[in-house]
């Protein structure tokens, strides 16, 4: 099996999803995760699947061939390297929408070789004040080396700069 990472947009309408996995599914292929969502109009998504590797270029071409419903499609090829080195650390934003927020945070986080796995966003009515509220929720992997206690303080520094809270912790056993 070959998996292959594929990213899909277009005008939000019904049947994007069913008209994605019928393809997968006349390919031999599996669903095996994605994220999708709607986003201003725009429904916008990305999967891995798993297909026969005698499959994979017919598949490549029936989603290809999706554009012309309006449905734009991009194709990687996925592999499987050895298991990510480092720890996981999450990390919770939340606080009044500012511009700059994602970028101050990521930048600390790449100066530190901190990869970022996830990172869920969404801006939301105060219930309080009705202002935008901006919430991230984040699942990073930190070198082995990384001094944790370091990064938190950095973070809290910008957390205090952009008046927002940031929580930093380590998953639960087992997730």
């Amino acid at each position: 099996m070959k998996s292959l990472v594929v990213t899909v947009i277009g005008k939000d309408r019904p049947g994007l999803v069913e008209s994605v996995s019928a393809a997968v599914e006349a390919h031999g292929g599996s669903w095996v995760e994605s994220r999708m969502s709607r986003l201003a109009g725009q429904f916008a998504g990305i999967l891995r699947v798993s297909v026969p590797a005698a499959n994979v270029d017919a598949l490549t071409a029936a989603l290809e061939a999706l554009r012309s419903g309006g449905l734009r499609v991009v194709i990687e090829r996925g592999f499987e390297g050895p298991p990510e080195e480092g720890h996981v650390i999450l990390l919770d934003v939340i606080g009044s929408d500012r511009p700059g927020i994602v970028h101050k945070i990521s930048e600390a986080l790449a100066s530190r070789g901190v990869n970022v796995d996830e990172l869920d966003t969404e801006c939301d009515g105060a219930p309080w004040s009705g202002d935008a509220l901006f919430k991230a929720q984040a699942r990073l992997r930190a070198p082995k080396s990384l001094d944790v206690e370091q990064l938190r303080e950095s973070l809290e520094a910008i957390a205090a700069d952009l008046m927002v809270d940031i929580t930093i912790g380590e998953p639960e056993s087992g997730s």
